[in-house]
């Protein structure tokens, strides 16, 4: 069924057209799963699943996403892997293993350049990288940093990493990218404590200022570390703008354990689920759905993971649903805030994890 996601932009579906498309992808591939996986198969037993009684999407089992650090969870055989990723962890601390295979990895790039093709348009844009090289060192196994780097890979051209391999910045090759694209419209990425730490304070020390007026900022995770600084997404922002002239900003909420469905930040600085995700907020003391406005945790749901069972998951982070369908900026679909990590919950964010390393 993923072709009739594929056919509409991704935020076209209302309330009852996307609860109707979704929940019927989301019930086979629970029937999939439960085949072809047999820890998950437990699971649904143990929680008592009945296909029968799924109305709406939020009626299928959230499976806790830290069980993927304690398990190898896959839905196809271990030859059909085509790359491993991991979710970042402290020093050790257990990390996420997610097993993809080619069909589920082209998936995810598709739908990441229909997300983002619909913010800043389908042409193909130059990408000045907030990281290092190494972060790719190997391919076929790497963090949620490297994925989303490689995501973006599909999306742009002439992609440059600014940070050399200590993490100083190349000021050299940024002067000549920007020189090159004067005057155009480009995408900059990088995770936020990286874009901070390693850009925003190295950009300071200089003499000369940089016009990155029509630049897209990316970023995603690590506003724990900056918050903690006293550094808000407002206070991250202005400076920006004061410091390079950024005004085009797109924050993205999403995890490794779904690659390809982000939320990502729209003009009225609302992070929106697109046709191909879904969000509901449950109560901690009972796990009821949550209404809007209502402060809970996360539960995200994907019609993307096919060779794992990651289509229903229980996250560890706190927020709210904002609205649904009513958006000023016109695109449909929920669209929430996040508070950050829920208390207790172990530190897990890419950014946030280099950024304990680096105090």
């Amino acid at each position: 069924m993923i072709e009739d996601f594929y056919k509409l932009e991704p935020y076209a579906l209302d309330k009852e057209q996307k609860n109707a498309l979704i929940t019927k992808e989301l019930k086979e591939l629970t029937k999939f799963h439960k085949e072809h996986c047999t820890h998950y198969a437990n699971f649904l037993e143990a929680v008592g699943y009945d296909a029968e009684k799924v109305k709406k999407a939020s009626d299928i089992p959230f499976f806790p996403v830290r069980l993927f650090k304690d398990y190898e969870l896959l839905s196809i055989d271990k030859k059909d892997v085509f790359k491993t990723m991991t979710s970042s962890g402290t020093t050790g601390q257990a990390v996420s293993k997610i097993f993809v295979d080619k069909e589920t990895a082209i998936m995810q790039q598709k739908v990441m350049v229909k997300i983002l093709s619909n913010y800043w348009g389908s042409k193909r844009l130059p990408l000045l990288v907030i990281d290092t090289p190494a972060v790719l060192k190997d391919r076929r196994t790497f963090s949620a940093r490297g994925a989303a780097i490689l995501g973006l890979n599909v999306v742009a051209r002439d992609m440059l990493y600014v940070l050399n391999d200590d993490m100083t910045l190349n000021v050299e090759a940024l002067r000549t990218f920007l020189e090159k694209y004067k005057g155009q419209r480009f995408i900059i990425f990088g995770f936020t404590f990286l874009v901070w730490q390693h850009f925003y304070t190295e950009l300071l020390k200089l003499d000369e200022k940089f016009d990155m007026s029509e630049a897209f900022l990316m970023t995603g995770g690590g506003w724990k570390k900056l918050e903690s600084e006293k550094v808000s997404r407002e206070e991250f922002k202005k400076r920006m703008t004061e410091t390079c002239g950024i005004v085009h900003f797109l924050d993205h909420y999403g995890m490794v354990e779904q690659t390809g469905c982000i939320y990502a930040e729209c003009e009225c600085g609302h992070l929106h689920a697109s046709n191909y995700s879904d969000v509901f907020i449950r109560d901690p003391k009972d796990f009821s759905p949550l209404g809007i406005g209502e402060r809970g945790i996360i539960q995200v749901v994907s019609v993307l993971p096919h060779s794992y069972p990651g289509h229903a998951l229980l996250t560890e982070d706190e927020g709210m649903i904002l609205g649904e369908d009513d958006c000023p900026c016109g695109r449909n679909g929920k669209y929430i805030q996040i508070f950050g990590r829920l208390k207790n919950a172990e530190i897990r964010g890419c950014s946030d994890t280099y950024a304990d390393k680096f105090r």
